[in-house]
């Protein structure tokens, strides 16, 4: 794993319009580190690691390609709030809510690869009424959640590209507003995946 680093000193941590991503009028990002993960068991480690650092009222935004590991991920952040139900991708169902086994808040998993429209056509979901309590989880969030807090972590999933078995994945994260200001994602790595 990367140690990860201050977006100034890297130019593939720019801001989403740097990148040319949509973005909307938005906080400035204050936090963005790298992690290179190569296997799905330790994209689920990194997950667990990213739980401990999250707390009620964060709103967390999954890109990457299909297959790049974002429910995998979600799975590890399920299993380190400790919340009952397997977290699965919720295509067909579009939003799946697991609530805690214990103190804690529920996690409310959103894949909206099948939402055309912004959050206009997100707001049956209620999710504005569920982040308060709850951390939120959006695969294929951009451009359609952005306005649901000034505060969010969006995460990017990278995969190694062409014809190849490689699980190597590269996963930026970047933070928005005040929340992610004193944030600890510096420290945060996904640790070697227990052996069998």
């Amino acid at each position: 794993m990367e140690a990860l680093h201050s977006p100034a000193a890297d130019p593939a941590a720019a801001s989403p319009a740097d990148r040319g991503e949509a973005s909307s009028a938005s906080p400035v990002e204050v936090r963005s580190v790298r992690v290179t993960v190569d296997s799905p068991e330790r994209m689920r480690v990194l997950g667990r690691a990213l739980a401990e650092r999250l707390r009620p009222g964060d709103l967390v935004m999954l890109t990457g390609e299909l297959g790049a590991g974002k429910t995998t991920l979600t799975r590890g952040l399920g299993e380190g709030l400790g919340v009952r139900g397997a977290v699965t991708s919720p295509t067909f169902v579009i939003a799946r809510v697991h609530p805690p086994l214990a103190a804690g808040p529920a996690l409310v998993h959103v894949d909206a690869y099948r939402l055309g429209g912004g959050l206009d056509e997100m707001e049956d979901l209620d999710l504005d009424v569920s982040l308060p309590e709850s951390v939120v989880v959006v695969e294929w969030g951009d451009g359609k959640v952005e306005d649901l807090s000034e505060d969010r972590l969006h995460v990017l999933i990278h995969r190694t590209s062409g014809d190849t078995d490689d699980d190597r994945r590269e996963v930026t994260l970047h933070g928005y507003g005040p929340r992610w200001a004193d944030a600890d994602l510096a420290g945060l790595t996904a640790p070697d995946a227990p052996t069998a």
